[in-house]
């Protein structure tokens, strides 16, 4: 049922972004609250020729750009952070209508994104001299790549935008960006305040449905691209990519564990392993999705967590009561459920929660479950939702066998109260990132991302953003 006329946000409300210029659409995107299923605004859709404008425009804007010191392009983009978190609490609500996570944490959203964006910024990329010598001094140089596609999923878009966003400007390219079309409305508001601050050209924003991001993966002139998203999606970027040999920076999904050993104290842990695993409704990418707990530590753990699962409040993201809010789109509530039932279906536990509510929107409870086999689509799958296994073992070096057998390797942790056990367990975690006694800490210095099918290459830190620019060897004869 779409709400009252005098309530819709209509297409006019938004706009793509070309040129410094704010274009409407040739079709337009119904967006939809997860947590009434209703459509409460219209967002404009960007066709090919509206791509093609964008990426002309990205392409006359470069030479300039590039031109600016790493200094210049960092201040605008400071500038830029300042803006969004004038901002925050508008934009904050905005994402909140679109995605459905509470509006606390749509806030932080914006809060950390702008962090993160502000760190890359003051990073020094330097000349590197590889050899010098009486003959010969040869450097080695990072150029920009020139134009960057940007394609954003929707669990995150704001703080996912502005990572690759600020990546690929502050080394001196120009951007295309695109969000997922069930989160259109924040990043094209982003777009719009873009212009605030950069050059004509410099940041292009588009919405549109799946067909725009292979139009951008496809295009000559685009000469990177910036995909999050799920594996199965990642490869078709980089199988479509290879076609132009663009770089490809990919962020996929996840099937993190958390191994919690037998001298960790449940008590102590459980609040912050329940938000690693429910935070955003479990729809994080390097969310724990199962845990494996000692046997000498397992009763006292799930009950710990069944606690805290009863406690936070489920509801309306714009209830600021709301710890968990509904799952983003009927698609990903469907995979869900239907794992869930499955699960059940073959004799697992269910320590807490399991039942769907019949009302209005797409939600699923936090659910515990146990007993149930590692070959099972709960354990072996990235569900990217509010349910999670948790899984008995005797021996660590069986716990992180089973948390290794998997095609995912984007991260995972240890808990224990001994720092150097964990450790050593979690350097032969095959993971990009591995914690100890925390999950999900990340930083604008600290390289993120995937090994196995978890992705390729690396965001943040003085690694991902050489990940946006060419190296370059300068090799110079003395004599």
């Amino acid at each position: 049922m779409a709400e009252p006329a005098a309530r819709m946000q209509h297409q006019r409300d938004f706009a793509l972004t070309i040129d410094g210029q704010f274009v409407a659409g040739d079709e337009t995107l119904d967006v939809i609250d997860p947590a009434t299923e209703e459509v409460f605004a219209i967002a404009p859709a960007a066709g090919r020729e509206h791509l093609e404008q964008a990426v002309a425009a990205a392409r006359r804007a470069l030479r300039a750009w590039r031109a600016l010191s790493f200094e210049e392009r960092a201040e605008l983009i400071r500038q830029y952070s300042v803006l969004l978190r004038e901002r925050k609490h508008e934009l904050g609500e905005l994402l909140t209508r679109e995605q459905g996570k509470p509006i606390g944490q749509s806030v932080a959203e914006f809060e950390r994104g702008t962090a993160q964006a502000d760190g890359m910024a003051g990073i020094e990329i330097p000349v590197e001299v590889l050899l010098e010598d009486d003959n010969r001094r040869i450097e080695l140089h990072y150029r920009p790549l020139g134009v960057v596609g940007i394609i954003t999923p929707w669990n995150a878009p704001a703080a996912l935008a502005l990572g690759s966003l600020s990546a690929a400007l502050y080394t001196g390219n120009t951007v295309v960006l695109k969000p997922s079309p069930y989160t259109p409305l924040t990043t094209l508001r982003m777009g719009e305040l873009a212009q605030q601050v950069f050059p004509p050209g410099v940041v292009n924003v588009l919405a549109a449905g799946n067909d725009l991001g292979q139009w951008m993966t496809e295009h000559p002139d685009i000469d990177k691209i910036s995909f999050t998203g799920s594996v199965a999606t990642g490869k078709k970027v980089l199988a479509t990519a290879s076609e132009t040999l663009k770089r490809v920076t990919l962020e996929l999904g996840g099937n993190d564990p958390a191994i919690v050993l037998d001298d960790a104290d449940p008590q102590a842990i459980a609040r912050s392993l329940f938000f690693a695993c429910f935070v955003n409704s479990g729809q994080v990418c390097m969310a724990v999705k199962r845990i494996y707990a000692h046997e000498s530590v397992y009763e006292e753990l799930c009950s710990a967590l069944v606690d805290e699962a009863n406690a936070a409040r489920v509801g309306n993201g714009l209830d600021p009561d709301t710890k968990l809010g509904p799952l983003q789109n009927r698609m990903q509530y469907e995979k869900v459920s239907e794992i869930l039932e499955e699960t059940k279906n073959n004799g697992a536990t269910v320590l807490t929660g399991g039942e769907i509510p019949d009302r209005p929107g797409y939600f699923i409870p936090p659910t515990l479950v146990t007993d149930v086999d590692d070959d099972s689509r709960i354990v072996s799958e990235e569900q990217f939702g509010p349910v999670v296994p948790i899984l008995k073992f005797t021996d660590p070096e069986d716990a992180l066998r089973r948390a290794n057998d998997t095609r995912y390797g984007l991260s995972g942790s240890v808990w224990t109260s001994d720092p150097a056990r964990g450790k050593a367990l979690a350097e032969r975690m095959e993971v990009g990132t591995a914690w100890v006694n925390q999950h999900r800490a990340v930083s604008a210095y600290v390289p993120f991302g995937g090994a196995k099918q978890s992705g390729l290459g690396r965001q943040y830190s003085i690694i991902g953003l050489k990940g946006y620019m060419e190296p370059k060897v300068v090799s110079v004869a003395k004599q």
